[in-house]
């Protein structure tokens, strides 16, 4: 099975004669058209919101096209925030969703109107303390502890995860919220990372629905909310199928006709927090082979490094590779794909057959939509690429500038180099 790319041989170098490569490449009609999907799988519940995770593709030109289709936005810090809050987010459009909270942040969200979502039964105090008094709406974040399976496949360790509650301390959180003036309430999950399975989320609503009834049968609170989080993964790989959004949709309507119809909590809504699904496969990293090297090993060296993309060093994740107008020929070449950080693991492919590759070929690596540009970083000296979108109408438009020299070094302002760098 093959990948095949959003964006032709054409229309990149027609890109590249105007942006220089590395860049960010978004496919604004994929984008669209998923974003319709989602929106379509969960039309059964009245009250459904996407909040979309901006840590996965913190860049507004893209969370606006997501606010045409109601998404709201789920942050994890304060810059996140106030990116919310420049977009047009209003009260009941964001999601905080943090851990390790400064007691500024939790201040700020509730400031804009964001919904607090607790990681620990701890921070009941910390947010009191922050703003003068409980919110009216707060939402709890669960974590059963365990394994997470389906069927005999472990999902994820979520005994393993600093995040969530346990059941036992979900339970008191409640009741002290409750007795501390909170009025409308939510429950939050998040136990397995990219799973390409329909099966994840309908399992996941099942254990967040039975705690919900709980919840109203032995403390009194009934849960206007349930936030199934992130979780649906894409199929990263040529040879995996990817997640049906609607029979997802689907499976999570009929577990909440089997458990919370019959409890009387049909008016409940279901939120989602997804980031890599949203974007993931209509993003891709543009990179040009600058070096070919031939010792123990074939390598081809790219313009394009972890700074741009971190998961296949940070993860080792795989990320498939299109050489581009080439895409008809014998994948019979063995090569490392690397990067030029002063780093081993700077490398986008490892022992990965493709197509032969020439200097100045242009190579399109898959699926960096989500976790993509937003996880780079300085190291090396290294400049954070360009962000462009590639319109529905086939125009491209720059969406977020390269970074320059002058970006790296204005932190240094208080030191007396930064100028004479400027000068010279």
């Amino acid at each position: 099975m093959k990948k095949k790319p959003f964006v032709s041989l054409e229309k990149l170098q027609e890109i590249v004669k105007e942006y220089p490569t590395p860049f960010h490449l978004y496919d604004e009609k994929g984008i669209r058209e998923n974003a319709r999907a989602l929106k379509e799988a969960f039309s059964w519940n009245p009250g459904f919101k996407e909040f979309f995770a901006v840590k996965a593709t913190p860049n507004p030109f893209l969370i606006d096209i997501l606010r045409e289709y109601g998404c709201g936005c789920d942050c994890s810090s304060q810059t996140e925030l106030m990116m919310a809050k420049a977009v047009g987010c209003k009260e009941g459009d964001i999601m905080f969703s943090s851990n390790d909270t400064p007691e500024e942040e939790f201040r700020y969200a509730h400031e804009i109107g964001g919904i607090i979502n607790l990681d620990d039964i701890t921070h009941i105090e910390c947010v009191e303390k922050a703003i003068g008094k409980i919110p009216e709406t707060i939402s709890c974040r669960y974590n059963p502890g365990g394994l997470f399976k389906i069927s005999n496949d472990i999902m994820d360790n979520p005994g393993d995860a600093k995040y969530g509650m346990t059941t036992e301390q979900l339970f008191d959180a409640f009741r002290i919220l409750k007795e501390k003036g909170a009025k409308k309430f939510g429950l939050h999950a998040f136990l397995a990372s990219n799973t390409v399975t329909n099966e994840y989320y309908p399992m996941l609503a099942k254990v967040l629905f039975q705690v919900a009834v709980e919840l109203k049968e032995k403390v009194g609170v009934s849960v206007s909310f349930i936030n199934l989080s992130g979780g649906i993964g894409i199929p990263y790989r040529p040879d995996q199928e990817p997640n049906d959004i609607y029979a997802i949709g689907e499976g999570v309507r009929k577990v909440y006709e089997e458990v919370l119809v019959p409890a009387d909590m049909k008016d409940v809504a279901i939120y989602t927090e997804l980031g890599r699904f949203m974007l993931g496969p209509y993003g891709c990293l543009v990179t040009k082979a600058i070096h070919e090297k031939h010792t123990h090993k074939e390598y081809i060296g790219c313009d394009a490094c972890a700074v741009n993309l971190m998961r296949p060093a940070m993860y080792g994740a795989y990320h498939h590779i299109t050489v581009m107008g080439k895409e008809e020929e014998a994948c019979d070449h063995l090569y490392d794909i690397t990067g030029s950080l002063c780093e081993n693991n700077d490398k986008f492919a490892i022992d990965r057959q493709l197509p032969k590759i020439d200097k100045g070929d242009l190579l399109v690596i898959h699926d960096t939509g989500a976790h993509g540009f937003s996880m780079g970083y300085n190291y090396n000296g290294k400049l954070k690429s360009a962000e462009i979108l590639l319109k529905e109408d086939g125009n491209f438009e720059l969406i977020r500038r390269a970074e320059t020299p002058e970006d790296y070094f204005a932190t240094f302002d208080c030191f007396p180099i930064y100028k004479k760098l400027l000068e010279e």
